[in-house]
C-alpha cells in the first residue's frame, strides 16, 4: 500500500486574494466550488478523515494551499467550510515568503508556489491524469503517487509541457472524462482497493 497519496489540482480562475463571498462559490469565486469538493474527496471518508492524504490546491499558479489529512483539524466536509479556510489562507499570503509557508490551521497551510514549483517541493511518483492517457485498471499502484489534474479548464499548454516532462505516468480513470473531485474520489477507490485487487 502507498504510504502517502497526493493530489494537486490546478485552479485556473480560482482566487489570489480573500476579496470574495461565501455565498457565490461558483461564479464569484472563480470556480471554487469545484476545489473545494476536491478537498472533500481528497481527505474525508464516511465518518473519518485520511491521514495518509494531502490535496495541494493551486490557485492562479500563484499560491498553493495545502491540505493534510493527517494534521486537519476542525475541518467539515462542506464546500463552505472548505471555502472559508482557502479564504483564511489568501489573507495570510504576506506571512508566505520564499517556500516557507503561512500557517494558517492546522492541516492548512498556504505557500507562494505555482504548479512547477509545487511539483518540485513535492517526492513520489507524478501520475498526470488525462481523459488520453493509459487505463488507470492496467496499471500498478505506484509508491507514493501524486495525482495531477486541472480543474473545469483544461492544462493550459505550459502546464501540459511541464508534465509531459515531468510525469511518471499518464493515465486516464475510465472511458469518461469525469469532474475533478470524482476523478479524486476514483483515484482513491483505486489505491484503496490495490489497482482493484482487494475488496
Amino acid at each position: 500500500m502507498p504510504c502517502m497519496r497526493q493530489f494537486v489540482v490546478c485552479g485556473h480562475d480560482a482566487p489570489t486574494t480573500p476579496e470574495f463571498g461565501l455565498d457565490d462559490l461558483a461564479g464569484g469565486a472563480g470556480r471554487l466550488d469545484l476545489l473545494c469538493r476536491c478537498v472533500n474527496a481528497g481527505l474525508f471518508l464516511s465518518h473519518g478523515i485520511r491521514e495518509d492524504s494531502r490535496v495541494h490546491l493551486v490557485l492562479g499558479d500563484e499560491y498553493t494551499v495545502r491540505f493534510s489529512g493527517a494534521t486537519a483539524r476542525g475541518l467539515h466536509p462542506d464546500e463552505r467550510t472548505t471555502a472559508a479556510r482557502v479564504r483564511d489562507a489568501l489573507d495570510a499570503r504576506e506571512n508566505a515568503i520564499g517556500h516557507m509557508p503561512a500557517e494558517v490551521s492546522p492541516g492548512v497551510e498556504l505557500y507562494r508556489m505555482g504548479v512547477e514549483t509545487t511539483l518540485d517541493a513535492l517526492d513520489g511518483t507524478v501520475v498526470h491524469l488525462h481523459e488520453d492517457g493509459d487505463p488507470i485498471a492496467e496499471a500498478e499502484p505506484p509508491e507514493d503517487p501524486v495525482f495531477v489534474l486541472s480543474d473545469h479548464s483544461d492544462f493550459t499548454a505550459e502546464e501540459a509541457d511541464l508534465l509531459d516532462d515531468r510525469a511518471d505516468r499518464r493515465v486516464r480513470l475510465g472511458p469518461e472524462a469525469v469532474h475533478a473531485d470524482h476523478a479524486i474520489a476514483v483515484a482513491n477507490n483505486y489505491l484503496d482497493t490495490d489497482g482493484y485487487e482487494r475488496y
